[in-house]
């Protein structure tokens, strides 16, 4: 039975109990006293360990899994989570790929945004990509300037680090198909992994591209965004729609971009005018 507090809930006492407990673990995790794979203990050696009841072990473990420091396997048990690649998206990315747009094609295939982003190298990562057809909805068309059920190029990009299953992004780009049709090229999903991204795509039937706008929001993410994303419960997503306009003053590509929030930073570096 939990000792009261002075308002008679008992809450007070438990909420203590396994907040020491997940403190100690925390610390021993911190500290490289359990590592990135080492097993836990079990629940009752935990309870034991420490004094307590299983159930305010179990307290203590949950609260370590919401922060992403643990995880619990089916049938094996509890696990110190091993640290994800981080990815560091910074605005400067873009220039970066609006130079490498007119390099060599040997030079484009060595890099490209993700091992920009992520410091890892072109045989580090997986790659998954998917194009289809769609029309323009309500925003879709409004962004483009194109009347709604406008046919569209969708293409869906999954990108992971070869060591671990969940990709870091999820991506949607869009592309009008009228635009890019007089490439064949640009219809044909074999085409990809492609030399020099959507840059040296649109390079290929003269458009070069004068700015980029992105909108981001966060947000609780959909039960199929967090499986997918594997997000730590509570985790939140970055969700960014990056809108790439051409010299003409005319969008010509849409992504909306799902960011894990546990894994994602973003870096803006604004120059500023000198007096």
């Amino acid at each position: 039975m939990l000792a009261a507090c002075p308002d008679g809930s008992g809450e007070h006492q438990m909420g203590k109990a396994y907040e020491k407990i997940a403190n100690s673990l925390r610390a021993a995790i911190r500290a490289g006293h359990l590592g990135p794979g080492d097993r836990l203990p079990a629940e009752t050696a935990l309870a034991e360990q420490h004094g307590k009841s299983v159930p305010t072990v179990r307290e203590a473990l949950r609260l370590l899994r919401d922060e992403g420091l643990i995880e619990k396997q089916h049938g094996r048990g509890t696990f110190v989570r091993r640290p994800r690649t981080r990815v560091r998206r910074a605005n400067l990315r873009y220039q970066w790929e609006k130079d490498r747009a007119h390099e060599t094609e040997w030079t484009r295939l060595q890099s490209g945004a993700t091992e920009h982003d992520t410091g890892l190298q072109v045989d580090d990562l997986v790659f998954r990509i998917s194009y289809g057809e769609a029309t323009a909805d309500a925003s879709l068309a409004e962004a483009f300037g194109v009347p709604e059920g406008t046919p569209l190029v969708e293409r869906v990009y999954r990108t992971r680090y070869a060591a671990e299953t969940a990709p870091f992004a999820l991506v949607s780009s869009y592309l009008v198909r009228e635009t890019v049709a007089v490439n064949p090229d640009l219809l044909d999903e074999a085409k990809e992994p492609w030399p020099g991204g959507t840059q040296n795509q649109l390079l290929t039937i003269g458009i070069e591209l004068d700015r980029i706008e992105e909108r981001i929001t966060a947000r609780p993410p959909t039960p199929e965004e967090a499986e997918e994303l594997e997000l730590p419960p509570g985790t939140s997503v970055i969700v960014l729609r990056k809108i790439s306009y051409d010299t003409d003053d005319r969008a010509v590509e849409i992504s909306d971009v799902t960011l894990a929030g546990d894994r994602t930073e973003l870096f803006f570096t604004t120059p500023l005018e000198r007096w």
